[in-house]
């Protein structure tokens, strides 16, 4: 059994991801901010996918946060080494850069692309110690090709995509694969507020994606099969762009 922890792992994306380890035979640390409910369902469909699972709740936005609660687990659970970390917290606050605050700029580059460098700094020792680790980056379709009215979510994505890129160099002779996956429409509560229908024209598989074939993908860049594989960026898009 190896040791997974899941940002943003109450629902969407981060809840398929949880189970998907799970099955997998992890145990897997499920992280969230605030929603204790949502988190505990998705702790209740890990075990009943017949794994195991615990809650760690911290906002990754929050610097501080990270270092006491996460680095507190790590310096309590020394015989838990985390060996797969999937980076999947992260926020939307849409508007055209003209109209865009300050605040919303810096709360999606803190949520989304900090919260990456501090979690996986503090995980990254041991996996440089056992010689194994899985990172997965849950980037998104805004940060590969840039979408309109997304200024800050397409940035912080898109360093996600480069920091990844340079990490995987840095940590692979150690046994440690970084990789992404892209997502493009999925349905999960980030995209509530978007019209399926309108979107589905210009999708070549007219659909959305399900939360569970993105976690299908992630599940195997977590999995030894995937050993050769690091500092690639997987989109799951229904062909909308390669």
């Amino acid at each position: 059994m190896k040791f997974a922890l899941v940002t943003g792992g109450s629902r969407g994306i981060g809840r398929a991801v949880s189970i998907q380890l799970a099955a997998q035979g992890n145990h897997v640390v499920i992280n969230y901010r605030s929603n204790d409910a949502e988190a505990q369902k998705t702790a209740a469909l890990v075990e009943a996918a017949g794994g195991t699972a615990e809650l760690l709740k911290f906002d990754v936005a929050d610097k501080h946060a990270i270092q006491t609660v996460l680095g507190g687990w790590i310096e309590n659970n020394k015989d838990k080494p985390l060996e797969i970390l999937v980076n999947n917290a992260g926020i939307r606050k849409d508007n055209l850069m003209l109209m865009m605050p300050d605040s919303d700029w810096e709360e999606v580059l803190h949520t989304n692309l900090d919260s990456f460098f501090y979690i996986t700094k503090l995980v990254l020792p041991s996996m440089m110690f056992k010689k194994f680790g899985r990172i997965v980056n849950v980037v998104s379709l805004s940060g590969v090709k840039g979408m309109a009215g997304q200024v800050n979510y397409s940035a912080s994505k898109a360093a996600v995509i480069g920091a990844t890129k340079a990490l995987a160099q840095e940590v692979a002779r150690r046994g440690v694969t970084v990789n992404c996956v892209a997502p493009g429409f999925i349905k999960t509560e980030m995209t509530e507020d978007i019209n399926e229908a309108q979107y589905q024209q210009i999708i070549p598989m007219k659909r959305f994606g399900e939360a569970e074939e993105v976690a299908e993908v992630v599940g195997f860049l977590a999995s030894k099969a995937s050993s050769y594989i690091t500092g690639e960026v997987i989109n799951i898009n229904g062909g909308l762009h390669t």
